[in-house]
């Protein structure tokens, strides 16, 4: 990340600092780019996404509610179904019970929590390689959630789920059928999973966090479950959250990060939605969005792909989806994500960047041959957000 004038911060804080934050004025600060410095960005981003009200004195009172209230799913979704699988089998009565493993009623309790071990399975194997390139979501966090993590709970925690599950194979097969290179040719994956040491007792990794938010978001959201791609997009909020330099925010990275992701999704779920696909709020029309604008903005461009038979589906699905947090390395997907916070049509200038992406590769399009262009388009070239954000700010301007 480049550095920050102190002015800039200056004026970032003197904004925060009001009694109610003027959401234009942190708007337009927040679009180009969000010091680190004080814990501003975290901040920044649980306003742009609706989580604190713009009203300062009710920021404690809603904290406290919404980390309890996070704290009680906790207890409800992973603590009270483990303690029910701990205690199974300790007296025999429970097969004479109406509830019990083998009980083929589809309202089961047991049914639930088999179905749950399916979708778990799925949040294990992404979450696992969430940025491989990076250290940190290997690391114990400094916070680990005591609830879970409390030895005097006998209980079946998330991980030991995992263990005694063994992955079926249909899991993975239901997954989206559009979504099959959702992981990009730049992120390596380790080869087995048990390249990953397993952190004593008592410690949790981050990416043990991010599986149980996604477990979370699944359970309450089971409309749309979990969708392979979600991690993605978890995956830099809590990032940001985590490593706040401020302690009494950082601590409560988990919940904080649960909601905002909620809020964020509730905003792209559509485009997780697979029957929705050809409504106007689904991913395809975004996709020939990206198309039409780019028509706009540079004819000769937009013909050689229609020539081609270059879809926007075999590459602006994922930009789109993923809110291009595939397409460039950790620091810069968080640059990005501080312009589309910001925008207040929301999402309407990460179409702008998509085109902006395409224009600044034009030449090379220009003259490559359908081979050469995807391998540009699914494995994008150029690394320097800033002159990417540029570019798009320069084509929103020319309207």
């Amino acid at each position: 990340a480049r550095g920050f004038a102190p002015l800039r911060i200056a004026d970032f804080q003197e904004v925060l600092g009001e009694p109610t934050v003027a959401l234009t004025k942190l708007r337009e600060l927040c679009f180009s780019g969000i010091p680190f410095d004080g814990g501003l960005r975290c901040l920044c981003w649980k306003i742009l996404l609706n989580y604190l009200p713009l009203e300062k004195a009710l920021w404690n009172s809603l904290l406290k509610k919404q980390r309890d209230l996070y704290s009680q799913f906790l207890k409800e979704m992973i603590i009270q179904p483990g303690i029910a699988k701990a205690n199974l089998g300790v007296s025999r009565e429970d097969v004479t019970l109406e509830d019990h493993p083998l009980n083929p009623n589809p309202d089961s309790r047991w049914n639930t929590y088999f179905k749950d071990n399916e979708v778990l399975l799925q949040i294990d194997k992404d979450v696992r390689r969430l940025y491989p390139d990076m250290a940190f979501f290997q690391r114990p966090t400094d916070y680990p959630c005591l609830l879970i993590l409390d030895p005097q709970n006998e209980f079946e925690t998330l991980r030991r789920r995992v263990e005694q599950t063994t992955l079926k194979s249909q899991t993975v097969a239901r997954n989206r059928s559009g979504v099959t290179n959702v992981s990009s040719p730049l992120k390596t994956t380790p080869s087995s999973l048990s390249e990953y040491e397993v952190l004593p007792n008592g410690c949790e990794a981050h990416w043990e966090v991010v599986e149980r938010i996604l477990f979370i978001y699944a359970k309450l959201n089971p409309g749309i479950a979990y969708v392979q791609g979600m991690n993605e997009i978890v995956g830099p909020l809590y990032y940001t959250f985590a490593t706040d330099p401020n302690s009494e925010w950082k601590e409560h990275a988990e919940a904080d990060t649960f909601f905002c992701f909620t809020n964020l999704m509730a905003e792209i779920r559509d485009n997780f939605i697979k029957s929705l696909d050809d409504s106007q709020c689904g991913i395809t029309y975004k996709m020939e969005k990206v198309y039409s604008t780019l028509k706009e903005k540079d004819v000769e461009l937009y013909l050689k792909l229609q020539e081609q038979n270059i879809k926007p589906q075999f590459f602006a699905f994922r930009w789109l989806t993923l809110l291009l947090s595939q397409e460039f390395l950790l620091p810069d997907v968080i640059r990005i994500w501080d312009s589309l916070f910001a925008d207040d049509k929301r999402f309407d200038f990460l179409l702008l960047v998509c085109c902006a992406m395409l224009t600044l590769i034009r030449d090379q399009l220009l003259e490559g041959d359908f081979t050469l262009n995807m391998r540009l388009l699914q494995d994008y070239p150029i690394s320097d957000v800033h002159l990417i954000l540029k570019k798009a700010k320069e084509l929103q301007d020319s309207k």
